[in-house]
């Protein structure tokens, strides 16, 4: 069985939730702290051992193949002004084995379109989804790379898991499970947001993914479900019929930053965790809290 080599990024979307900020500006390119979302992404598919990073684009999108190439300009002044931290920041946003792969999903279909329009370059091996809006911190070696050490035992798809509140389960996709003799848990039916008193269970399936080839078929047959939409979940759900696929409950901490309560928490727990930063702006948050009656009743 050959390891994951390739991951998939679905990056077309619009990011109306987000809007003025998302007009000309990806949301995979909100940084959280010093780093847009979608290099903390590009990140923990590097980690997990990917060597092609496959980007399924839209318009409007430029920026992010541009974040990833090399800026010469910018290198060349960093490197006359002996800025040497800032040039190997730079220089070393991947490392050199690692290429990017951009692709146009030229018609906004969802979800399981994106991952179908990459059928062409991942070809007939397993690969990875990342959804860069679900930024999930820490665990043991990313939560992508406890996926893949799953299916490479397994060699079956995988999706990523936590338990949500019951009231939510309508923005999610829902799996009902069963736990294997190894204490896996085995997806028995996985369903599209579905209404509290409908849901199998409450838990959801978040922005990760290992997939065994075989979801391309599944993907080219499923039509429009929830929203008028290709849903990945009704091709899983397709896929059981044929092969076992494993919930993981992931080690680390997701944060929704594709809403903006999420991204503000993102925000400030990755800036009190940061080398640098961290110090300081504990101490401020300390001294606004210390204020804080004034701006909740002013």
């Amino acid at each position: 069985m050959r390891p994951l080599r390739k991951a998939v990024f679905p990056v077309a979307g619009l990011g109306t939730r987000f809007l003025p900020a998302t007009k000309a500006n990806p949301k995979e390119m909100l940084p959280v702290v010093d780093k847009p979302l979608i290099q903390y992404a590009a990140e923990e598919a590097e980690a997990a051992g990917a060597e092609a990073l496959v980007f399924v684009t839209g318009r409007n999108k430029r920026s992010i193949p541009d974040h990833f190439d090399k800026a010469y300009e910018l290198e060349a002044e960093l490197a006359a002004a002996g800025k040497d931290g800032l040039l190997a920041v730079v220089q070393n946003i991947l490392p050199p084995e690692v290429s990017c792969i951009y692709l146009r999903q030229a018609e906004a279909l969802g979800l399981g379109h994106a991952v179908l329009c990459a059928r062409p370059v991942v070809g007939d091996e397993a690969f990875a989804v990342i959804l860069a809006d679900d930024l999930i911190a820490g665990g043991d070696g990313g939560c992508t790379a406890q996926m893949a050490r799953i299916y490479e035992r397994h060699g079956c798809s995988v999706v990523a898991v936590e338990e949500v509140p019951p009231e939510d389960t309508g923005k999610y996709g829902i799996v009902e499970t069963r736990e294997g003799p190894d204490g896996e848990l085995r997806v028995t039916s996985i369903v599209e947001k579905p209404r509290p008193e409908e849901a199998p269970s409450n838990l959801a399936v978040v922005g990760r993914y290992v997939l065994t080839p075989a979801i391309f078929d599944k993907l080219a047959h499923t039509g429009r479900g929830a929203g008028g939409e290709i849903q990945l979940t009704d091709a899983i759900s397709a896929l059981l019929e044929d092969e076992e696929v494993i919930a993981h409950p992931f080690a680390g901490r997701r944060y929704d930053c594709g809403s903006k309560l999420g991204y503000l928490q993102a925000t400030v727990e990755y800036g009190l965790k940061h080398p640098e930063l961290g110090r300081d702006f504990a101490a401020y948050l300390r001294q606004l809290s210390g204020g804080m009656d004034a701006w909740t009743t002013g």
